[in-house]
């Protein structure tokens, strides 16, 4: 800021500026002589009074004309009006293709049930009644060592600008991608026009449409943040987009949408904290299209499987003092393909299909480009000894 202020000051007292202003000087004490000259001339041939009216006059008119002239630029430059449109050309285009989501189920405490409800927002992805939404919107199941919440009793859908309450079917889920289908009895419906989010740009503007607290189908406004962010949920990645237009409990499952209103993305959360503001994320729309149509057609996605779980090394310690990176075992599903190989609990993974991996996280983007009946060797160290094997892989 200081190298700013020096160089205006530069710039107005520079020696051209000088000469410049010298130069204006001299030209504006000739223009006022020969000013003065006319109108002494023009006084002399006419009624003065007249003269002095009809001069002012002009003079005064021709100021406030300018004067506007230069405030309605002004306002032209800080005009709003093009981003309202925008937003409200964008808003009223895609809300009809929102839904509110309401869910019941069950709360099992200490031996006394109730009935709790959740809320969520969804796409419609078909004129005949096919929804798009989280998984987690609809996937109640949960338990601890105090309670225990059943599946979802009962799933209603809202139209935009129809109260009725249409009974809902669950088409399919996947938890992997934090993505479920839904189905209501109900034709002519309006489906969502889907943008392209791998041309999506970071500042580039955007709404966020949903149920936020069950206040329905609000629209949020921001720009995208950022783009392909990773974040791990629950031991699950995501590649998402970064957005900083408001989200809320509720507004999971509803739709990012960019200025030609287009859904650009499923927004599914945000960071919460204090003093945490305005980073909410959203799954690209394109991720979303072979699993919603997988979901329609078979249920659920089919995955390659091995059956286990594990935790990155590092993240351990006292483990091995032999090895640093790896996969530390700590279950082994029963019958699984790990199981039938030999794999046990205990065991460090250091190699999964040939390459090094350090984190599941790695070892399950290597699996997920497999495909089921696929045979892989899984390198790993068992009381300091390197043993290899090969699975084949099952269907999850």
């Amino acid at each position: 800021m200081d190298n700013n202020n020096d160089f205006f000051q530069k710039f107005e007292y520079s020696q051209n500026s000088r000469r410049v202003r010298s130069t204006l000087s001299t030209m504006f004490i000739s223009g006022v002589s020969a000013v003065i000259g006319a109108v002494c001339a023009f006084v002399l041939c006419s009624n003065a009074p007249a003269v002095k009216g009809s001069k002012t006059d002009t003079v005064d008119a021709s100021a406030i004309k300018t004067s506007s002239q230069l405030e309605n630029a002004n306002l032209s430059q800080v005009s709003l009006t093009n981003y309202s449109d925008t937003a409200i050309y964008c808003a009223n285009k895609v809300l009809p293709s929102i839904v509110s989501i309401s869910v019941e189920y069950n709360v099992n405490y200490w031996g006394r049930t109730q009935t709790a409800k959740a809320s969520g927002s969804g796409v419609i992805i078909s004129e005949d009644g096919y929804i798009l939404t989280n998984n987690h919107v609809i996937d109640t199941a949960d338990f601890s060592s105090f309670y225990a919440v059943s599946d979802a009793t009962s799933i209603k859908v809202k139209l935009y600008g129809d109260d009725t309450e249409y009974d809902a079917k669950i088409i399919g889920t996947d938890s992997t991608t934090d993505l479920a289908v839904l189905k209501i009895d109900k034709s002519g419906l309006v489906p969502a026009e889907f943008g392209d989010s791998s041309s999506v740009q970071v500042g580039e503007f955007v709404l966020a449409i949903g149920d936020p607290y069950g206040l329905e189908h609000s629209v949020t406004a921001g720009i995208i943040s950022a783009l392909k962010r990773e974040i791990t949920i629950n031991n699950t990645p995501y590649k998402v987009i970064q957005a900083d237009c408001a989200i809320n409990s509720g507004n999971s499952g509803g739709a990012l949408v960019n200025s030609k209103g287009q859904v650009i993305g499923i927004t599914t959360l945000k960071l919460a904290g204090t003093g945490i503001e305005g980073v909410s994320f959203a799954i690209p729309i394109n991720d979303t299209v072979p699993i919603y149509k997988e979901l329609i057609d078979n249920g659920k996605i089919a995955r390659p499987f091995i059956g286990i779980s594990g935790i990155d090394l590092n993240n351990i310690i006292g483990i091995s003092d032999d090895v640093t990176k790896g996969i530390y075992i700590d279950q082994v599903i029963e019958n699984s393909p790990a199981q039938e190989a030999g794999i046990q609990r205990g065991d460090i993974v250091v190699k999964f299909d040939g390459q090094t991996v350090s984190t599941m996280n790695e070892l399950n983007n290597i699996k997920n480009a497999k495909n089921i009946g696929d045979k892989v060797e899984i390198t790993f160290f068992r009381n300091k000894e390197l043993k290899t094997v090969t699975v084949t892989l099952g269907e999850n």
